[in-house]
């Protein structure tokens, strides 16, 4: 029981599991912002290498 009361007021290592916690946190609101705006990127690319090929092929 003693043991168990002493790993519970022990701090150490507390620092590093918020910045775990925190980069967690970060790659996971990187993740969301990717996956919302890819498809549209994509969409994007897709319409821009489409009128880029079409002006080539009509010599515009």
């Amino acid at each position: 029981m003693i043991r168990l009361a002493a790993f519970c007021r022990d701090r150490s290592g507390a620092t590093a599991i918020e910045y775990g916690l925190i980069a967690a946190l970060i790659a996971t609101a990187i993740i969301g912002a990717l996956t919302a705006t890819g498809t549209s990127v994509g969409d994007q690319w897709e319409a821009w290498t489409s009128a880029v090929s079409d002006a080539l092929t009509r010599g515009d």
